[in-house]
């Protein structure tokens, strides 16, 4: 059975207006990414959805005892906000997320970020070239300025910048419900939405994926973390 692994939505935003409230912004503080093993560059963040409203926490999904809120830097942000309610699901965050030249996010799988996990990321380009490369399981997607994605980064997934300008994308994360579910089904099958087939890894990978997990600091990394600890001691026994 094919697998869908990303959708282009049919939303098309102006990207002038995005270029407008990125001007207002862009001089804020950026975080960089977490994960410094995981890139090559220049891969940083502004949070604009955050727990609590923080604008120093750029963790895509966060602690679900708390109140996902906008951050001060979406004060002004008219266009911004336009793309966010768009989509009529609970917003569980929204970042800036910006992607110098020559820069390079190395190959790798997110966990549970798929839309059969119960929740779906969005790309909107505002930024971008002709020499990006976002690779997906196996296929490159040219993503352009204004246009909408859904990725699901559970699938290896690598970003190249090889351009002369750094990318930037607006990349949310939106809790599923039916009004999605009838989006996405008008697009692709519902029976095409299936999680990846799992395969036993080795006791190293596994220990690896664990490490790196660590660094999300999220609900669903914990759990995540808890069954691959379990597998490894299994495996440890034979």
């Amino acid at each position: 059975m094919t697998t869908t692994s990303y959708l282009q939505l049919p939303f098309q935003f102006d990207t002038n207006k995005l270029l407008h409230d990125y001007s207002l912004v862009v001089n804020q503080h950026w975080v960089p990414h977490f994960n410094t093993d995981g890139y090559e560059g220049e891969w940083k963040a502004i949070p604009l959805y955050a727990s609590n409203g923080d604008a120093s926490n750029i963790f895509a999904f966060l602690n679900h005892n708390e109140a996902i809120l906008e951050t001060p830097i979406m004060k002004n942000c008219s266009e911004f906000k336009k793309v966010i309610n768009t989509i009529q699901c609970p917003i569980l965050s929204a970042r800036l997320l910006r992607l110098g030249v020559g820069a390079e996010i190395k190959p790798h799988r997110d966990y549970k970020l798929g839309y059969e996990d119960g929740n779906f990321r969005l790309h909107i380009p505002i930024i971008t070239n002709n020499k990006v490369q976002f690779i997906l399981n196996n296929e490159k997607l040219c993503m352009l300025s204004g246009e909408c994605w859904y990725t699901n980064v559970n699938y290896i997934h690598s970003v190249s910048n090889y351009g002369n300008e750094d990318r930037v994308h607006l990349v949310i994360d939106f809790e599923r419900n039916e009004w999605s579910d009838k989006l996405f089904f008008s697009l692709a099958s519902k029976e095409s939405f299936q999680p990846i087939p799992k395969k036993t890894e080795s006791p190293e990978t596994m220990r690896l994926m664990i490490e790196e997990l660590k660094l999300q600091n999220t609900p669903a990394a914990t759990q995540l973390i808890l069954e691959l600890e379990q597998q490894v001691l299994k495996l440890s026994k034979e």
